[in-house]
């Protein structure tokens, strides 16, 4: 019996939803990279021999990870960092870069799943692990992004607060704006204008160059005052996590590299694309938190983090009124750039498991279902962020940091697609590559080990043992499970990469063999699952306790 076939040429796989390859190939793969700088066409097969034709390619693929480097910069990493360098001062600087190498290894690896299947990281989700953890991946990802739109609002609510134009007509504005870019159907249009608030996102460095006048360097590197890191101090740390590398990312890139018609053989492009983009990110970052540890640094205000309108106030004070000016401006342009992808991350992974159209190639009229779950979630946020009385600077703080509590579910799942060869083929994850994120993996489920233990056991003592110990256990464990799964059946490692590789893509789903059944991996899935919920909750407690705090 076939499978049922829905609009767009989508079918009901095994497990869910999932689109019929060769639908897929006729909707997106065969027509023509179209992008805000440039257009590769169906039928130009040639090599790229001189430096003008590759030049003109990349400018033609770019788009899908240097939009999402630059959007990671919202509204609420924007407050983090900024959160950072009000408090600690230049003492996460390191952190910063170290997570800047993180993002770039995960972004790849999703880019690389797009570019290879012409599938979305839902339904690849939903078609090798099953309903239930495809559910359960969905569930994480709606409920985070909902929080996280809700942030970017309150980036825009403050943003233009600073300026003196009231919430309720700044928000709503931007809800029906960041609605109306979408809906006409032209991806070339939407790339377009998001370049324009990609390259506003760079205004942050004048902001630190202003700061760094104002303010000696020196004052800006606080003492060390013991070894142990103190429970705000994680949740600091999380928080940074969660911001920087954020699990809306995995879901927009895959799918907006298959939306772009990025396929394996433009993948040396796209890396570059991604390269390019955590450039972007990472001095836009750095900026704001440098340029708030310079400024507050000896201040009143150090460390007395409230939300991101005082910190535009006391830029203003501290170094002049350009600075509060540019911190708004980029302000302001994070939050939107950031609640049009988080939002669309959205939408893509709910047309990938409903079987719809979810295109930005499609009008509202082609792919109802597409535009009006954008709509709602942006009108719902919006309209939350108008309740009076919210403490949105803390609540901010604390949806971040549920990212970064939830973000090693999403990276387990990433590793696993990344390494399934009839998902993948020849282009399954190298050895290294899978040690580092299983490194990565084991580090960041120890931190949010700690901040849980912190918030129910206060007393717990810090140090060596407490704190660093069980941090590069969990890194030593997680590398060794990354290298496990570069292992063949007998324990030796995987075979070169056969030829053909550059050519090689999925077949369709409906044709793959069924992922081999494991007791062993649905075990550690559900501890992790288990786990990563009571973790959540300890988040919630200590975001409370700060609210009644406060």
């Amino acid at each position: 019996m076939k499978p049922a076939r829905g609009s767009d040429g989508v079918t009901q796989g095994a497990f869910g939803p999932s689109a019929d390859r060769r639908s897929l190939l006729d909707q997106a793969h065969r027509g023509d990279i179209v992008g805000a700088l440039g257009t590769v066409g169906s039928a130009d097969t040639g090599p790229r021999r001189t430096l003008q034709r590759r030049a003109a390619t990349l400018l033609a693929v770019m788009g899908p990870g240097i939009i999402v480097m630059a959007a990671d910069n919202d509204a609420g990493g924007i407050s983090t960092y900024a959160q950072a360098g009000q408090d600690y001062g230049l003492r996460c600087v390191w952190l910063l870069v170290l997570l800047a190498g993180v993002l770039l290894v995960n972004q790849e690896m999703t880019g690389r799943l797009g570019a290879v299947t012409g599938a979305g990281h839902a339904r690849l989700i939903y078609e090798r692990f099953g309903r239930r953890w495809g559910a359960f991946a969905l569930g994480d990802l709606l409920a985070v992004n909902f929080l996280v739109i809700i942030t970017e609002f309150t980036g825009v609510r403050f943003g233009l607060g600073y300026f003196g134009v009231s919430q309720y007509v700044s928000v709503p504005v931007a809800a029906l704006a960041l609605i109306a870019l979408p809906a006409g159907g032209s991806f070339r249009r939407w790339e377009r204008a998001t370049y324009v608030l990609v390259t506003m996102s760079l205004l942050a460095v004048p902001l630190a160059v202003l700061a760094r006048r104002a303010v000696p360097v020196a004052s800006a590197m606080p003492a060390t005052t013991g070894s142990g890191l103190p429970s705000a101090g994680v949740l600091m740390v999380i928080a940074l996590i969660g911001t920087t590398v954020a699990p809306w990312q995995l879901f927009f890139q895959q799918s907006s590299v298959v939306d772009k018609r990025i396929t394996a053989r433009w993948l040396p492009y796209e890396r570059a694309d991604t390269a390019i983009g955590t450039l972007v990110f990472i001095v836009g970052a750095a900026a704001v938190l440098a340029a708030c540890a310079l400024a507050f640094a000896g201040s009143p205000l150090h460390p007395s983090f409230a939300d991101a309108g005082t910190v535009a106030v006391g830029l203003q004070q501290r170094t002049g009124p350009w600075a509060g000016d540019l911190f708004a401006i980029v302000l302001i342009d994070g939050s939107v750039l950031g609640a049009g992808a988080v939002t669309l991350s959205a939408s893509y992974a709910l047309g990938d498991v409903r079987g719809t159209r979810h295109s930005l190639h499609r009008s509202w009229r082609e792919a109802r279902a597409f535009h009006a779950s954008y709509a709602v979630l942006i009108a719902a946020a919006a309209a939350i962020v108008l309740i009076p009385g919210l403490p949105l600077g803390i609540i901010t703080a604390g949806v971040q940091a549920i990212a970064g509590v939830l973000l090693p579910s999403a990276l387990v799942f990433l590793l696993l697609l990344c390494n399934d060869k009839a998902v993948l083929g020849p282009w399954v994850n190298p050895s290294w590559l899978n040690v580092l994120t299983g490194s990565v993996v084991g580090i960041f489920l120890v931190l949010s080990a700690l901040l849980l233990a912190g918030t129910l056991f206060p007393a717990l003592p810090g140090g060596w043992l407490g704190t660093v110990a069980p941090v590069l256990g969990a890194g030593v464990l997680g590398a060794v499970f990354g290298w496990r799964l570069s292992s063949g059946p007998d324990g030796t490692q995987d075979e070169a990469t056969p030829p053909g590789r550059p050519i090689w893509t999925m077949p369709p789903i409906e044709e793959l063999p069924s992922p081999a059944g494991s007791k062993a991996r649905n075990f550690g899935l559900a501890i992790l699952r288990g786990y990563l919920l009571l973790a959540s909750v300890g988040v919630v407690v200590k975001v409370i306790r700060l609210v009644m705090a406060a």
